[in-house]
């Protein structure tokens, strides 16, 4: 019988920084990832001299605390910033706009009409919003207006982050704009006062990826994070004991069966839904009932002369209603040059999300059949690409739909009645990779503090049949 301080189940981004917290605070940690290789939907291919990332292609930062994870797990010498450059594009009508960034940019884009101007400026004279689970579609078109709305928002949720602005949560999907209202009563007047009362606090905006592409960060944490990673090893079942928690799983060629002071997971939602079911079926059931976006991440690499577009920004997204099907396209050998070998480029294009979920069954060919005409209507392409690489992604992104903040405080009062259980996953906090290395190192922090606030005692192995009941949690989902 093996005993840790934390086992940690699940090998995405998620579970690899929160082992990684807790080992460089001197807790022994063991991780568990039923496939082959960590790292989840993070990892970066090499074909035809292209570096091909399957999911997230960057890191976009703002935080300090971002900064000093990715030095102590020593990687600050293989970050790789983005090349110069920061515009980025929305398809208007039939070409390709700027989306401005600035005040003097946002008066004078032909994005916008004059009307949808004037609307952005009296944003400071619209009142507080009184429901708490208003979607984001009334919360920008309330504050901001519909034009704002459906030209630079839309394409943002739905590119991004594979959401609905129809369904989404405001206060989910985007808790620092909603917070900005709540405390200040104004997104730009809060906007304004929380930049002079944070300077010198936060890191200055940067977006980058490491030399080798995205993969490096979660291979780095694997094999540098200073805990045991276990490939090829499924958790099949959890029950609490006195003093932490037993985890038994198995492998191709063992089983194993681990008492750990604290457990973490860092699954799936149906993944943790089907661990908790016979202790907590309404955990299960909130769990259970989180949406998924499926995503095809299709990469075209052209030769640089049959690209007639200057390709000089980062990209452009798509709104709704475009007669487009794609959701966006990242330009990634405008981004980071050494990813495209020498005279070619390296288009990425997404398809799926909320907005096309049939997408999630598309072949190769109906794939390059939708992003094709996209690229050679508003890149001015020519001919086949030279490299065609599509990842799929059929549960790619959690949607932060309906009812979402009521459905995460439903669950956290059911974690209050599994001390030392913790859900550690991207439908909870965030799905970029930043607000994934803070919501571990909160959850890392958190974890220290049940350690530190109980003496080590050895464990007493009880049936979880032996439990008391479990009192179900208040509110409801509609």
């Amino acid at each position: 019988m093996s005993e840790r301080d934390v086992v940690v189940v699940g090998g995405g981004i998620s579970g690899l920084a929160t082992a990684h917290c807790l080992a460089r605070s001197g807790l022994a940690v063991e991780l568990w990832e039923r496939a082959p290789r960590v790292g989840g939907k993070i990892h970066t291919a090499r074909k035809d001299g292209y570096c091909l990332d399957s999911a997230a292609s960057m890191v976009m930062n703002f935080r300090s605390e971002v900064d000093a994870f990715i030095e102590t797990a020593g990687l600050t010498t293989s970050k790789l910033p983005r090349a110069p450059g920061n515009k980025r594009y929305v398809l208007d009508a039939s070409c390709l706009q700027e989306v401005p960034t600035g005040f003097g940019e946002l008066l004078k884009t032909p994005l916008l009409s004059t009307s949808g101007k004037l609307r952005l400026l009296a944003e400071p004279l619209i009142a507080r919003g009184k429901d708490p689970h208003e979607n984001v579609a009334a919360f920008v078109g309330r504050r901001l207006g519909r034009e704002f709305l459906e030209k630079v928002f839309e394409p943002y949720l739905a590119g991004p982050l594979a959401s609905d602005v129809d369904h989404a949560e405001a206060v989910s999907t985007m808790p620092r704009l909603s917070a900005l209202e709540t405390r200040y009563g104004s997104l730009a007047l809060g906007a304004l006062l929380h930049r002079f009362l944070s300077r010198g606090s936060t890191a200055r905006p940067q977006a980058f990826t490491f030399s080798g592409g995205m993969g490096t960060l979660t291979d780095s944490l694997a094999h540098n994070g200073g805990f045991r990673v276990r490939n090829n090893l499924r958790a099949n079942e959890i029950w609490p004991v006195n003093g932490g928690w037993m985890v038994a799983g198995t492998g191709d060629n063992e089983s194993r069966t681990v008492f750990a002071r604290q457990l973490v997971l860092s699954t799936p939602s149906a993944a943790a839904a089907s661990l908790v079911r016979s202790l907590d079926p309404l955990l299960a059931e909130l769990l259970g009932g989180i949406e998924y976006a499926p995503i095809k991440v299709v990469h075209t690499g052209f030769e640089r002369a049959r690209v007639g577009h200057a390709l000089g920004g980062s990209g452009f997204l798509v709104p709704r209603h475009s007669g487009f099907e794609c959701n966006g396209c990242l330009w990634i050998s405008s981004l980071f040059p050494g990813h495209a070998p020498a005279g070619k480029v390296l288009l990425t294009s997404y398809l799926g999300g909320a907005r096309n979920p049939a997408a999630r069954d598309w072949d190769q060919a109906r794939c390059l059949d939708a992003v094709a005409p996209m690229l050679r209507n508003l890149l001015a392409t020519r001919g086949e690409p030279d490299m065609l690489h599509i990842e799929s992604h059929p549960s790619a992104l959690p949607l932060y739909h309906g009812r979402y903040s009521a459905r995460l405080a439903q669950m956290a009062a059911r974690l209050e009645q599994l001390p030392g259980l913790h859900l550690e996953a991207n439908y909870r906090g965030g799905v970029s990779v930043r607000d994934r290395i803070l919501c571990a190192q909160t959850a890392a922090r958190r974890i220290l503090r049940q350690q530190q606030a109980k003496p080590a005692k050895a464990a007493i192995w009880l049936d979880s049949r032996e439990l008391p009941d479990i009192a179900p949690a208040t509110g409801t989902l509609s």
